[in-house]
């Protein structure tokens, strides 16, 4: 028996950032994509770290602006390092927690607009990108 997925799920991503606003969490990172978010903000890896991260436990976080935007997100801009983002954002919304269900996925549709729209991604795709193979 397959996955409630296995014809595929459509998503293109469209910029809207209400992935990256309005709720802290945490967005994990590892010493190369902060390397590289830094380099594509032209800033030392040093000021990136004491500028955009937290420590929690022996992990990196991104910070949250105050009202629960990412530190990254800009308004009128977006995302300001879109394509050093970290890999946490680039595999949105194909988290194992997204695709547990059909009703998972349908919950994230709700804030998500690009869920349902653009190219489709077959299950071998989604399973990669979960982190599930």
């Amino acid at each position: 028996m397959g996955e409630w997925y296995d014809e595929g799920l459509r998503f293109e991503c469209t910029g809207c950032g209400d992935c990256c606003r309005g709720e802290p969490g945490y967005v994990w990172v590892s010493p190369n994509e902060v390397e590289r978010m830094a380099g594509s903000l032209g800033m030392s890896v040093d000021d990136f770290a004491a500028k955009c991260l937290r420590r929690a436990g022996k992990r990196l976080s991104l910070l949250e602006k105050p009202n629960g935007d990412c530190i990254l997100w800009e308004s009128g801009e977006g995302c300001t390092v879109y394509p050093a983002r970290p890999e946490q954002c680039r595999t949105f919304p194909f988290w194992p927690e997204n695709i547990r269900s059909r009703a998972a996925w349908q919950r994230v549709a709700e804030r998500c607009p690009g869920i349902g729209r653009g190219r489709l991604y077959d299950k071998d795709e989604i399973d990669q990108l979960a982190g599930l193979v």
